[in-house]
């Protein structure tokens, strides 16, 4: 029981308790063999956790479902306190830039950086995408993604998504006629992304948490590399200008006219919810296995329900059979 927070000691006690329910508080010690300030110190925390039932000096442990359900939610929270607080690392970071004598300082670290090999400006934009916290806008004015651009960019935009990091993404008409980056998009939107699309759109912008924004060096050969700016100046008027593309552009769905009731409505991550709703016994499994939230999951779930027309799963996965899907 140590997954759950228990000392060995705890264990011990708790384990005895279920053993020998009305137990004399003061012999525990003696018949676990163990010093009294051990046993005392269980039983104290288990009063505060609300795990005993006490009749005049005896005391008894709750049902193990109790017990477990108590000590995990306990546990989780613990979990997520240090999940949040490596969710913003930003103070540390700054507390120990802050050590570093101002004339040994990086000039790669000023507020504006000029990135010329692409191997630079991929590990840049790598730092930034898991560093960010709030929002990520970009517009990329490209016509179509190669299967490395996605592979490069799927884990970095899903982990992003799944923080619960914002992604609002200006696209070209024209890379709507590609199907490997239509599928792409989907998958992106059906994930909680934002798109817009933009007939024309020449810019390319990348801009994190409103702070860190980047732009071509040439913005007429995108090959000559990037500047990486946190100038508040230059950050708010490259923001300004996406916010004006942004209000000028149609609404991914609108734009590819998908169809709900129709196979055209079912995205690549929708596919992959089904193959695993074909494949695996539980929702958990499952959402574990695309690394996606169960909420997720299961919302995908009943989508292709009502996309398949189907009454359960079993159903849902003939139906899916019938069509090819999987």
């Amino acid at each position: 029981m140590q997954v759950l927070g228990l000392t060995a000691a705890e264990e011990d006690v708790y384990r005895h308790l279920l053993r020998n329910p009305g137990a004399e508080p003061d012999d525990l010690h003696i018949l676990l063999r163990c010093a009294p300030e051990e046993t005392d110190s269980a039983l104290r925390r288990f009063r505060e956790l609300g795990l005993l039932r006490e009749d005049g000096g005896s005391v008894s442990a709750r049902a193990p479902e109790v017990v477990v359900g108590r000590l995990a939610e306990q546990r989780l929270e613990e979990l997520y306190d240090s999940i949040r607080t490596l969710s913003h690392l930003q103070p540390i970071i700054d507390s120990l830039a802050d050590e570093v004598p101002a004339e040994e300082a990086d000039p790669a670290d000023g507020p504006t950086e000029r990135l010329t090999d692409i191997a630079d400006i991929r590990t840049r934009l790598d730092e930034l995408s898991f560093f960010a916290r709030s929002e990520v806008q970009s517009a990329e004015p490209y016509d179509a993604l190669t299967p490395e651009n996605i592979a490069h960019a799927r884990p970095l935009d899903m982990r992003c998504l799944r923080r619960g990091v914002a992604i609002r993404n200006l696209v070209r008409a024209a890379a709507l006629t590609d199907p490997a980056t239509l599928s792409y998009l989907r998958e992106l939107s059906a994930a909680g992304a934002r798109i817009r699309v933009l007939d024309t759109l020449d810019e390319l912008i990348l801009i994190y948490d409103r702070h860190t924004a980047l732009v071509p060096i040439d913005p007429a050969d995108t090959a000559k590399g990037a500047l990486c700016s946190r100038e508040r100046g230059i950050v708010t008027t490259i923001i300004n200008n996406f916010e004006r593309l942004w209000s000028a552009a149609e609404d991914f769905e609108t734009a590819v006219g998908q169809d709900r009731t129709g196979e055209e409505a079912v995205s690549e991550l929708q596919l992959r919810v089904l193959e695993a709703m074909c494949t695996v016994a539980k929702d958990e499994t499952g959402a574990r296995k695309l690394g996606i939230s169960l909420r997720t999951y299961r919302r995908h779930v009943s989508e292709l329900f009502q996309t398949l027309g189907a009454e359960n799963r079993a159903h849902a996965a003939l139906l899916a059979r019938e069509r090819g899907w999987v």
